[in-house]
């Protein structure tokens, strides 16, 4: 299974590279349209930059990896807070179950208590 992984994560590599250096030319990044640029009050938020177009793409990969992971980890939320609790209620009836038990056997021999235990 090692072996797979390493070839697929091989490939995956390959592939990433050929589409970098396929994708080498310069794009200008604007963060508004020309149009939107040119309302006055707007000219601090009309940024660009020149970057090659493989970061381009890899950016937006990763960018939507990370909103993806984020969104997940926000809707199992309830879940997680779920078993958090249901794991509390375990270990608290855990520790009802070790007192009513103690409370059974004070008066009984070590021995019978132990073979209690056991069934």
């Amino acid at each position: 299974m090692r072996y797979i992984r390493y070839a697929f994560l091989g490939a995956l590599a390959i592939v990433l590279m050929v589409v970098a250096l396929a994708n080498r030319a310069t794009v200008t990044l604007n963060t508004l349209p020309d149009r939107i640029a040119e309302i006055p009050g707007m000219g601090p938020f009309a940024l660009s930059i020149e970057l090659p177009l493989f970061l381009v793409i890899f950016a937006g990969i990763a960018a939507g990896l990370m909103i993806g992971f984020v969104w997940e980890y926000l809707r199992e939320h309830k879940h997680r807070a779920d078993a958090a609790r249901k794991g509390g209620e375990v270990r608290k009836l855990e520790r009802e179950l070790r007192r009513v038990k103690g409370q059974r056997d004070q008066g009984k021999d070590e021995v019978l208590a132990l073979l209690d235990d056991v069934r």
